[in-house]
């Protein structure tokens, strides 16, 4: 229903109570927007410095980082024949590199088929990488004349049955077992011929191939599966690519390799030899100044944009005298004050010729900004680059080449700390009974009473291996072939875990699992019946290893394999080295110290994390914009009683009015009909 006003009186009600309200509202509302637009200008103003804050400490993030200094740069005067890449490891110089030869994968070829889909024969092919010795078939027929097992590669064994015995089939069955051999089909003109590749290349890295045929029974004829051996028992495929190793030297020094990619030949340089040369390649290695500069311009540059965001928010602009949003707030100016102070700071632990940013050319403007003076930086990188790393990153230097520091955090002193060893990490093992050593005469055999074992390493159980049957003449020989089979377990290779297999002096072979510490261990679940009396391997648990143990800075570390981590709570704590040789005893020390990077990025990320500076200010300035709309609600609600009672008021009086005029027109009615004296009322 529509209230109807100033009926009765003839009042403007409705106009009197509208503008009443909005007298009252006026200074009310215009208080509370202009608290609203100041609360809103402080938090974008916020925003645009935390955005600001997040590009700096991303430039500062990087050169708080020790990798950021670790990287080198390679360059070689004949880049077609000999390239090189480098880390963190490599120590700048420079050396010569010749290359005479380069390594080649062996190739085998098989004879000619008809058809891709012409059975080749059924049973198994049993593929062992290693060196072979084979005289080429260039002007005698080739023979198959010796094999030394790869005990770094592990051995496998394919099945060739009525599913896959097709020339195209026994190509995918082996391309599907993915053991580091690619077969393809060629046509040669006359026929088709399987080839296998290995994708290795180095004299390590040849080919034997034992076959089991299934469908004649004879392991080496021209027929059936076995037209696919290749061994000292039967060649019946032909070599037409010789394994290889590469032939190069280093300042004179003959080396050779297996690979044409040649890692840590020098420490931390990988070489990539791509052509012979009539004339040595010089590689030169350098610490990379420009990856390093780059990361020193970007900093600056970000703290510049930083200082002149900072100064717009925060400044008073005398000739429009206008002043930035955060012009006199405290958080601005404690974020700003906190950080030129930490880039006026020395690097905490560091004691060498230039521990400041201005030590390596980095000063500051009389507006606030950061300049580079690029003679004093570029000298600081060249002469001592090491130097400035420590300005800028947590950086760490064991006195001991047998200790590597590894990492430290905030919690971390930085200082220097003695490093003390009481036991050296070990690894798992297990040595057999000793055996009579095996010799050409008195060869090993293994056949169907010893073939097959299975093995648990560092907790992980392998599936039944399989050793080749055959005569071994010496014990290094089958130790090889041990290695091979375990390490080829797919349980074990799929969980990152290999061991080494050794002959020893005293005639044992001894299983050690390449893991350190306390969670190494090797145990044989189970052997054949005539395992134990000939290999000297039977079931049971070897020697666990054991994790190193000793103290940082005195205080007792915790070991896990060879890594020592500083105690919790002690002036080292976050520190963590490892201990990869050397003896029992003292190790000199570690000395820790942290760059002017690292203590600014501790800074920002007090001012940026979730519940950090910027985060509490903002807040609190929201918190203050939901109060507004919590004022403006009572002021609305408020003034919508204001208003109730104003109309109510108005409409009494309208009330009022309308009865007084009702009086006063019945008054004068009445009033006009009383006869005067002396007056002719007729008229």
């Amino acid at each position: 229903m529509v209230a109807a006003t100033g009926i009765g009186s003839g009042l403007d009600i409705e106009g009197l109570v509208t503008q009443l309200v909005q007298a009252e509202r006026g200074p009310a509302e215009s208080r509370l927007l202009q608290q609203e637009t100041q609360l809103t200008s402080e938090l974008s103003a916020f925003g645009t410095l935390q955005g600001a804050l997040n590009s700096l400490q991303s430039s500062v993030t990087s050169l708080a980082t020790s990798s950021t200094f670790d990287q080198r740069s390679a360059s070689s005067s004949n880049s077609d024949a000999v390239s090189a890449s480098v880390t963190s490891g490599a120590a700048a110089g420079s050396f010569s590199v010749a290359v005479d030869s380069l390594a080649q994968a062996q190739s085998l070829a098989s004879e000619s088929f008809a058809n891709v889909t012409d059975t080749v024969g059924e049973g198994t092919l049993t593929l062992r990488f290693g060196t072979a010795s084979v005289t080429p078939p260039d002007s005698e027929p080739q023979s198959f004349d010796s094999f030394t097992v790869n005990a770094d590669r592990a051995s496998a064994t394919i099945t060739i049955d009525s599913s896959n015995n097709s020339l195209q089939g026994v190509r995918d069955a082996i391309n599907e077992a993915d053991i580091g051999v690619s077969a393809a089909i060629v046509n040669d003109g006359n026929g088709f011929r399987l080839l296998l590749s290995s994708q290795q290349t180095g004299t390590d890295n040849a080919n034997e191939i034992a076959v089991d045929d299934s469908g004649d029974g004879n392991d080496a004829d021209a027929s059936g599966l076995s037209r696919l051996a290749f061994n000292t028992s039967a060649n019946n495929l032909t070599q037409t690519v010789e394994a290889q190793d590469a032939s190069f030297s280093i300042n004179g020094l003959a080396l050779t390799s297996d690979s044409n990619v040649v890692n840590n030949v020098v420490d931390g340089v990988n070489l990539t030899l791509s052509q012979t040369t009539d004339a040595a390649a010089t590689v030169t290695i350098s610490e990379n100044t420009g990856a390093v500069r780059s990361s020193i311009e970007s900093f600056v540059s970000s703290f510049n944009n930083f200082a002149s965001v900072a100064g717009n928010l925060t400044s008073y602009n005398a000739e429009s005298q206008i002043a930035g949003p955060l012009q006199g707030d405290f958080t601005a100016r404690s974020i700003v004050n906190q950080i030129r102070a930490a880039l006026a700071d020395t690097a905490d632990g560091f004691n060498g010729p230039d521990s400041t940013l201005a030590g390596v050319g980095i000063t500051t403007q009389a507006d606030g900004t950061l300049s580079i003076n690029d003679s004093t930086l570029d000298a600081a990188l060249e002469d001592n680059f090491d130097a400035v790393a420590a300005v800028f990153a947590r950086v760490g230097n064991a006195s001991d080449s047998g200790v590597r520091f590894e990492s430290a955090t905030d919690s971390t002193q930085n200082r220097s700390f003695a490093v003390e060893i009481t036991q050296l990490a070990t690894q798992g093992s297990l040595a057999g009974a000793a055996i009579s050593e095996p010799s050409v005469g008195s060869p090993l055999v293994i056949d169907d009473s010893n073939d097959t074992f299975s093995i648990t390493v560092n907790g992980v159980s392998s599936d039944s291996i399989s050793i080749t049957q055959g005569s071994f003449s010496s014990g290094t020989e089958l130790a090889a072939e041990l290695q091979a089979r375990i390490n080829g377990d797919s349980g074990l290779s799929n969980a990152n875990i290999s061991v080494t297999v050794d002959f020893t002096d005293d005639f044992r072979f001894e299983i050690t699992s390449s893991r350190f510490g306390s969670a190494s261990t090797v145990e044989i679940d189970s052997v054949d019946s005539g395992t134990a009396a000939s290999l000297g391997l039977d079931t049971g648990a070897g020697t666990d290893g054991v994790d190193v143990a000793g103290t940082i800075g005195g205080v007792v570390a915790t070991g896990s394999g060879q890594r020592l981590s500083a105690a919790t709570g002690s002036d080292a704590e976050g520190l963590s080295i490892s201990i990869i040789g050397g003896s029992t005893g003292s190790r000199g020390s570690v000395n820790v110290s942290a760059g002017v990077a690292v203590s600014l990025n501790g800074i920002l990320e007090n001012f940026l994390s979730s519940d950090g500076l910027i985060d509490l200010r903002t807040d609190g300035l929201q918190s203050s914009v939901d109060d507004i709309a919590d004022d403006r609600e009572a002021l609305n609600s408020r003034l919508d009683a204001l208003e109730a009672r104003l109309r109510s008021q108005f409409n009494a009086l309208d009330t009022l009015l309308a009865n007084l005029q009702t009086t006063s027109d019945f008054l004068s009615t009445q009033l006009a009909a009383i006869p005067i004296p002396g007056v002719n009322n007729d008229n």
